[in-house]
């Protein structure tokens, strides 16, 4: 696995093969996981996995699975969607052994500085379920504010400095 960056406890490395087995681990917990991304309540298959993880290899995009340095054990992904535009959507999943462990705040900080230094992002949002208030507060707690909300997704950014 190839390092990109890192923080204080974790290694962010490119999205690999290597890694589909935790992948599929973590979002077919649906509890725990797989209802946070996209509100998904059916697991996946190793194919559509496979197909998932290969999609974000070609792009060469801004994604990374993150390693806690520690243990190498795997804690999640993280990645800004859809830049463009100096413009990044972020996103993270988390799986739930390394959830509630400070980890969260740790990766959205450190990628928050990686999109303003290294992509240079001039806007950076999220969005998220009103019912995932773990998230929301860890959002907050990295200098997210919300700035839309509809019936389904609560919409936040980091304020322009």
């Amino acid at each position: 696995m190839k390092q990109i960056f890192e923080s204080e406890n974790i290694s962010f490395v490119e999205i690999t093969e290597e890694l589909i087995d935790d992948y599929l681990m973590m979002v077919n917990d649906i509890e725990n996981v797989g209802r946070y991304i996209g509100e998904r309540t059916e697991p996946l298959t190793m194919e559509q996995e496979r197909e998932w993880v290969q999609k974000k290899i070609r792009e060469k995009g801004p994604y990374f699975s993150m390693i806690e340095k520690k243990s190498g054990d795997f804690i999640g992904n993280i990645e800004f969607m859809d830049v463009h535009d100096g413009i990044g959507e972020l996103g993270i999943a988390i799986t739930a052994a390394k959830q509630n462990m400070g980890y969260g705040k740790e990766a959205i900080r450190t990628l928050v500085d990686y999109g303003k230094n290294v992509l240079k992002l001039k806007r950076m949002f999220l969005k998220a379920f009103p019912y995932n208030a773990r998230a929301l507060h860890v959002y907050k707690e990295c200098g997210f504010v919300e700035y839309d909300h509809n019936g389904t997704d609560i919409f936040m950014e980091i304020p322009e400095q």
